[in-house]
């Protein structure tokens, strides 16, 4: 090799280097679950719309609580030649006055201010919608960053699973040579190590899978190799009464909270109708200026100037928003229905998640206890009696997969206890489970 190639290698071999340390650097450290929390509400698309909704609604409240606009008119009337003497000359202007007016509705019955509060409400609602609408998206997301903690766990698994039979591969291979073993029994080991080669495979992509269903909801274009979250992956037998979640469910939860103030939103709403069957007075004041006309022609008005002013009110016989009033007030029996059917809802969210988390548990406690250890040392047994030659292939193949079964079995139930906390803090409206 002469010094030119060598020359090309190192520079290789320092690209593929340089590259590596940078890629290092630029990857993120893992997120746990805060961190995932507060990029979620500061990027996700959703959650940015519905709270420019809210924005829309107090938009609203100013063009509620806006004056009536007064009407003005200027009138250049009573165009047309009045002149008969003959030593005048004709003019269509001659007799032509001038007349200003301007006129204001006045709103009786408090109606702006019931306008505005009606609007107040119903921004306040849309805020309790969009905390609502925050706290279903949270579970998405919860549910999200577990998902990818539980593939994580499986892929772990799964590769040290593999190391671990490949290390039995090589024994085996071993024995083979100093013939312990025959053909077959080595050509059934490899061939086993297809599947544990598969689940490995599948475990990866189950992990860059729920990583992409993370970093979706995120809205974040980070490449997957570069993006990870950490966390506990346990549980904990530790459970608060069902009572006092049941209680901070009902202060807390938004949608029943949006549920009891568009009830009072109704309210108002009746209120302003019934104030719209008022007649509301409309004042106006005009001025006429014929002098005009006298700077024109020797034509003398009866006056010079002069100013009116009228009250006109409508008379409301016919309509006096029936119609209005009896909506509004159906209204609000309709959303006390609704708090109705959202109360009996938390309790029933609270109930379910209760129950689905105490059953997790009840399955999980088992598995830590007894079955984990016990799979365990069923397979270093079995593993190093067939090393022995004092058990039989089927013996460990077996003890092999019912040590993989349990151990997954176990990481599914871990998934399924932190989806099943997710869903109660869902329920009551706020992080009671970490």
């Amino acid at each position: 090799m002469n010094a030119g190639q060598v020359g090309v290698r190192v520079c290789l071999l320092a690209l593929v280097v340089g590259t590596s340390m940078v890629q290092r650097a630029f990857a993120q450290a893992p997120l746990a679950w805060p961190d995932v929390r507060a990029r979620f509400e500061a990027a996700n698309p959703t959650l940015k719309a519905d709270q420019l909704a809210v924005e829309e609604s107090k938009a609203t409240e100013i063009t509620a609580f806006l004056r009536p606009n007064p009407q003005c008119g200027l009138t250049f009337d009573q165009i047309g030649n009045t002149v008969s003497s003959s030593d005048i000359q004709a003019n269509a202007f001659s007799a032509a006055t001038l007349i200003g007016n301007c006129s204001y509705l006045h709103e009786r019955q408090h109606k702006r201010e019931l306008r505005r509060d009606s609007a107040q409400g119903a921004t306040v609602v849309a805020a309790s919608s969009h905390v609502n609408l925050d706290r279903t998206l949270t579970f998405t997301l919860r549910s999200a960053f577990v998902q990818v903690l539980a593939a994580k766990a499986a892929l772990t698994l799964a590769r040290d699973n593999l190391t671990f039979y490949d290390q039995v591969l090589t024994i085996s291979q071993n024995r083979f040579q100093a013939g312990h073993i025959a053909q077959i029994d080595l050509n059934r080991l490899q061939l086993q190590r297809v599947q544990l080669e598969s689940a490995v495979e599948t475990a990866d992509v189950n992990v860059r899978t729920a990583k992409i269903q993370l970093l979706m909801l995120l809205n974040d274009r980070t490449p997957i190799d570069q993006f990870d979250v950490t966390g506990p992956f346990n549980f904990a037998e530790a459970m608060p009464a069902l009572d006092d979640l049941r209680r901070q469910a009902i202060d807390t939860r938004p949608d029943l909270r949006a549920a009891v103030q568009a009830v009072d939103q109704a309210t108002v709403t009746h209120r302003l109708a019934i104030a719209n069957g008022s007649a509301d007075p409309t004042f106006a004041v005009d001025g006429g200026f014929p002098t005009i006309s006298q700077a024109w022609q020797s034509y003398a008005p009866p006056l010079r100037e002069y100013a009116g002013v009228s009250v006109g009110i409508p008379i409301r016989i016919f309509d006096r928003n029936q119609g209005e009033k009896l909506r509004t007030q159906l209204d609000i029996t309709r959303n006390e229905r609704l708090v109705d059917t959202a109360r009996a809802q938390v309790f029933n969210d609270v109930d379910s998640a209760y129950a689905t988390l105490v059953s997790a548990i009840n399955l999980l406690r088992p598995y830590r206890d007894r079955y984990l250890a016990q799979s365990t040392q069923v397979r270093d047994i079995v593993t190093q009696s067939y090393q022995r030659g004092g058990a039989a292939l089927l013996d460990f193949l077996q003890a092999e997969q019912d040590y993989r079964v349990v151990q997954l079995n176990y990481i599914t139930l871990v998934g399924s206890y932190l989806t099943a906390a997710a869903q109660l803090n869902e329920a009551v409206g706020q992080e009671v489970i970490p």
